[in-house]
């Protein structure tokens, strides 16, 4: 149930099966010189939209903004303040919620460690404002790491790379321009860089070479079945 093409009556009607919705979160980031600014975004959104092919379950609109730090310095991010990026998050579980919906899964395409904690954090402060509510904030890595393995054949592979590429490939080809190098940047241990370009110039880290469109679909439909079995743990309250 895509809340953005529901009118009001279907919204209602969605109540009476779910209560759950999924919020997907992203970024608008660089993501080398072959993927999409939108990348994060596009993967967060499709992953939801199979898991409600599989289960009832609403899915919000995509937040298209995040906190990108590392990537700050590369034409194209635009990057919100952790405190803006709370603020989304609380403001609209808050509004589903006086709607009827009692189960939120965060789930975010970009994986920034200041980026997640924000999304944790207000996770955590909406379940003490809210009792009534269950929460579950996620990176698509976090679901997949594990069961993906398999799939990856690049070690490290962690932004643009072999994963990325592949899911880009499969769900919008027509917005692969090219491949762009394999990179692994190096930044110095326990200093704070102001040029993160300088360390980083192609904002690729992995192997775009090794991406496939098969390992993209293989991906995707892994991560929502994991969104699957994490509504329904949610719903059942099993944690």
């Amino acid at each position: 149930m895509l809340i953005e093409s529901m009118t009001m009556e279907e919204f209602s009607q969605g109540l009476t099966v779910s209560k759950t919705v999924y919020i997907p979160f992203g970024s608008v980031e660089e993501h080398g010189s072959h993927l999409p600014l939108s990348t994060d975004t596009i993967e967060a959104y499709e992953v939801g939209k199979r898991a409600a092919e599989r289960i009832p379950l609403f899915v919000a609109p995509p937040i298209h903004y995040g906190s990108c730090r590392s990537t700050s310095c590369h034409p194209g991010t635009i990057s919100i303040s952790t405190a803006t990026l709370k603020s989304l998050l609380k403001d609209i579980v808050r509004s589903l919620h006086s709607h009827g919906l009692t189960n939120f899964i965060a789930l975010t395409g970009h994986a920034g460690g200041s980026h997640k904690m924000a999304l944790q954090d207000a996770g955590e402060e909406l379940m003490r404002e809210l009792p009534e509510i269950n929460m579950a904030v996620v990176t698509e890595y976090d679901l997949a790491k594990e069961a993906g393995a398999g799939i990856i054949e690049t070690r490290g592979d962690a932004h643009a790379g072999e994963i990325e590429t592949s899911r880009i490939m499969h769900s919008h080809p027509h917005l692969v321009k090219g491949l762009a190098e394999a990179e692994y940047p190096s930044f110095p241990t326990g200093i704070l860089v102001r040029d993160k370009r300088s360390f980083w110039p192609g904002g690729v880290w992995g192997d775009p070479g090794k991406a496939t469109a098969k390992k993209g679909r293989l991906l995707e439909s892994l991560v929502a079945d994991k969104v699957v079995e994490l509504v329904k743990a949610l719903e059942s309250r099993r944690w």
